[in-house]
């Protein structure tokens, strides 16, 4: 949760490039991110893979005017729409990309080779036929911001009660980290997107950051079964609003859109 998942920034940037409001190759760079390339394989007319930029592009010349983000867990299709086979993929995966406008989603494939600290990254996206369906279980962005806060606070309570609140130098160094990537503004949507699903995004990673810290710390304070048992019930809801709000900020472009469209 507090790095940006790859579908996160294809959708956001495709986005951003569908819209004028960013170049390919600008948007090309920042799907990439850190990983050493991307390549789209699958598109109808093409025999084998192709770059980023053109995939995007006859994308845009099948009709895709807008990229949805899918982030399925067990149990939780978050995003999805169909058919069987697309979602199985995805749900393998944990991440896909839905086409607005066009029957098309992207899953992601990733290859990872080298020693630590210098892991070479290579992603293939497989297109695949979607069913043209509202997204499972995606909240409005208002919806999401009521629901990102209450549950909050909500696992804050019980987390101090179960003294594995992120607490001492280990969490500290990762709030430090996690400020300076924010403030370095390496974590923030594409052009393009309502401040408000800026300001939803950074509420659904700070409270993965809760997330992230209280699994991290081992067992805390719970050192019961009872209590382990309570931390991971109290922590299994917010991380699922958190992964809910995530995909209602990604997927904020193409909703406004539609409400312009009507």
């Amino acid at each position: 949760m507090l790095s940006e998942p790859r579908s996160g920034r294809l959708a956001a940037w495709g986005n951003a490039l569908l819209a004028g409001l960013a170049s390919p190759d600008d948007a090309a760079l920042a799907i990439v991110g850190e990983d050493a390339v991307h390549r789209v394989e699958g598109l109808p007319g093409e025999s084998a893979p192709v770059g980023l930029t053109l995939a995007l592009g006859r994308l845009r010349a099948l009709g895709v005017s807008g990229l949805r983000v899918a982030l399925p867990a067990p149990g939780h299709p978050l995003g999805l729409s169909g058919p069987p086979e697309f979602n199985a993929r995805a749900l393998e995966a944990e991440e896909a990309v839905v086409c607005h406008g066009a029957a098309f989603g992207l899953v992601p494939e990733v290859d990872e080779a080298g020693p630590e600290g210098d892991v070479h990254v290579e992603v293939v996206w497989h297109v695949l036929p979607v069913r043209q369906a509202p997204p499972a279980d995606v909240p409005s962005l208002g919806e999401a911001e009521r629901e990102l806060a209450e549950a909050l606070r909500e696992a804050t309570e019980v987390l101090s009660k179960l003294d594995v609140a992120g607490s001492g130098p280990v969490a500290e160094a990762a709030i430090d980290a996690y400020r300076a990537r924010a403030e370095r503004g390496r974590e923030v949507l594409a052009p393009g997107y309502p401040p408000r699903a800026v300001r939803v995004l950074e509420l659904a990673r700070r409270v993965g950051l809760l997330v992230s810290l209280a699994y991290g710390n081992g067992h805390g304070g719970a050192v019961s079964s009872a209590e382990m048992r309570a931390r991971a019930e109290a922590l299994r809801p917010v991380e699922r609003t958190a992964r809910r709000a995530q995909v209602a900020a990604y997927n904020a472009y193409v909703e406004e859109r539609e409400r312009g469209a009507r």
